[in-house]
């Protein structure tokens, strides 16, 4: 499965400026099974939504997702500030696919405390795994990343891959190199890991958007600080090699 990782400069409260910046990345990069955008990727991660958040019943960057992933007849994956029509807002983890027409999402769990997210949203109560060519994709909102427990390969819960959109701070940088290999270790699993490059009023981000494989080798990884498309390839009959020869996920807790 190709997958492209669309490291934008996310526009502060400008989805229309949002698309197009997305729109010319996976033009300049067709052909993929999948396009992951970062968290939050029409309008920055705003803490505070009212007046910036999507309505779910009028939503033009899931409605733009939609129309794109016909199109383009692939998926395309990526989160949402929500605003849902009995008052709660969520960070809202889409996955569209173009093919079936299939729309599923993931709530982000754990909201950031730090950051006073969880002031504002409501958190999510389920893990959503997809389906998608051949593969079973685990969807993850950034500081899930830090919960091994809420990611963890269980009974249940059986995956290939973790997909994990961002916007994941230049001052914690290190613990994003960290963790998304981690996870991928741990789960034997690939994990896409999609952050945002640029400038809002609470932090710079640096971006280095990653593919890791099951055994935490870098496949690929995006430039710091560029807004860049990367495209990866994901070999389901080498995961699955690897955890029939390696069988650690026999002997989890």
């Amino acid at each position: 499965m190709k997958v492209t990782l669309l490291q934008t400069d996310i526009q502060w409260a400008q989805p229309e400026a949002n698309m197009l910046q997305a729109l010319q990345l996976m033009d300049a990069n067709p052909g993929s099974d999948l396009y992951v955008l970062p968290e939050m990727w029409s309008t920055g991660f705003a803490t505070e939504p009212d007046g910036i958040a999507h309505h779910e019943t009028d939503n033009v960057a899931l409605d733009w997702m939609q129309r794109q992933a016909s199109q383009r007849q692939c998926a395309i994956s990526g989160s949402l500030a929500v605003h849902l029509s009995d008052g709660t807002f969520r960070n809202r983890h889409y996955f569209v696919d173009g093919h079936s027409g299939q729309l599923a999402y993931y709530d982000k769990h754990h909201l950031f405390t730090y950051g006073h997210e969880n002031a504002y949203y409501t958190p999510g109560a389920n893990h959503t795994i997809v389906q998608y060519e051949g593969f079973r994709l685990l969807l993850l909102t950034c500081y899930d990343l830090r919960f091994p427990c809420w990611s963890r390969y269980a009974t249940g819960r059986e995956y290939d891959a973790i997909i994990v959109v961002a916007n994941w701070p230049e001052s914690r940088q290190s613990a994003w190199q960290l963790l998304t290999r981690a996870r991928a270790i741990e789960n034997q699993a690939y994990l896409v890991g999609v952050n945002r490059v640029g400038d809002d009023r609470y932090s710079r981000y640096r971006g280095a958007s990653v593919v890791v494989d099951p055994i935490g080798r870098t496949l690929g990884q995006c430039r710091p600080y560029v807004q860049q498309a990367l495209t990866v390839s994901l070999d389901l009959s080498e995961l699955q090699r690897r955890r029939n020869k390696f069988r650690v996920l026999d002997d989890r807790d």
